[in-house]
């Protein structure tokens, strides 16, 4: 669609802006019978009757077992403990202290965080962080498919890990530009040991390890080998953004309370794209160096930059510029 609007742009003629919606936490509220236009406190005594239903359609997903008795995690998956974030809010830094803090008294090596969406900044400094205490973190997406019946009967729905941007900006007067670094994942789809098993003499399957694709294949004579087929971290890469200056716009949501609407800023900014680089099928290329932006005049501004990945996960970085 960017495609298309570039090439009418340049021919000189008429083209249509579109917007990107995602399932935010608005909607998701929806999906779980929280209406926000509620007034806040009807809002909290349904959000308390419906948690226990969120909680346990989240775990059935992730094929996790419901626990009460160890706060402030909510389910078991083996050895591993099961945190939930929170249906319309971010997973913070405070929450997962507070789950590395609980792992250290209880003696557990390995836990897994599940969110809609998690604080900036958090990976891999937070994941280092608790392997030096001796803790095994893992930070993964729920993905909206959690709320499709059909795709959890199915085995569909994936839970896949948040994964982390390296940007740098440029700065000559008051022009910017923003150099792409680094862009990591954590993925894994299958025990590689076991999957090798499994194969039929002369099979092979594509699959994830280790934030890699890899191809696992068995020779007719029963040999196991693998190939890995992400080459370079660019390959992970689908699609990405700028927004310079991204403090510029506040989300701002209507509210009814005490029978009047009244508009009030979520804490949240809107996400405009100024910039972008992506692959298409023709074209596989990927600039790591956006364009050129003038700033108005001297000051500190925020820019951000959205990475989309091959699977359609989404990962944000907020830095700041001093112009």
């Amino acid at each position: 669609m960017i495609g298309v609007q570039r090439e009418l742009k340049q021919a000189g003629k008429p083209y249509r802006s579109f917007e990107i919606l995602n399932l935010g936490k608005y909607e998701r509220q929806y999906f779980v019978g929280i209406d926000p236009t509620l007034p806040e406190e009807q809002r909290k005594a349904q959000t308390l009757q419906r948690e226990e239903h969120y909680l346990t359609l989240i775990l059935s997903a992730y094929k996790a077992e419901r626990i009460f008795q160890l706060s402030p995690f909510h389910g078991k998956k083996g050895s591993t403990v099961v945190l939930v974030g929170p249906i319309d809010a971010p997973v913070t830094l405070a929450q997962v202290n507070e789950a590395i803090d609980a792992c250290r008294k209880n003696k557990i090596s390995k836990a897994d965080i599940l969110g809609f969406e998690f604080e900036m900044g958090l990976v891999p400094a937070i994941q280092d962080e608790a392997r030096q205490k001796g803790v095994t973190l893992s930070l993964k997406y729920i993905p909206k498919d959690v709320f499709d019946r059909r795709a959890i009967e199915r085995n569909q729905v994936k839970f896949y890990d948040v994964a982390y941007v390296d940007i740098m900006p440029k700065v000559q007067g008051k022009t910017v530009q923003l150099h792409l670094k680094d862009f990591g994942v954590f993925y894994r789809q299958d025990d590689l040991d076991s999957l090798g098993e499994s194969l039929k003499d002369g099979g092979s399957k594509v699959t994830i390890d280790g934030g890699q694709v890899v191809k696992i294949s068995k020779d007719k004579s029963g040999v196991v080998s693998r190939e890995i087929l992400t080459k370079k971290w660019t390959d992970w890469i689908d699609y990405w953004a700028v927004d310079f200056d991204y403090e510029s716009r506040k989300e701002i949501i209507t509210i009814l309370e005490d029978g009047e609407e009244r508009q009030v800023w979520t804490g949240n900014y809107i996400f405009e794209n100024e910039w972008q680089s992506f692959r298409t099928k023709s074209e596989r290329r990927l600039e790591l160096m956006s364009g050129k932006y003038d700033y108005p005049e001297k000051g500190k501004y925020k820019v951000a930059v959205k990475v989309i990945d091959i699977f359609g996960n989404d990962t944000t970085k907020v830095v700041e510029v001093k112009i």
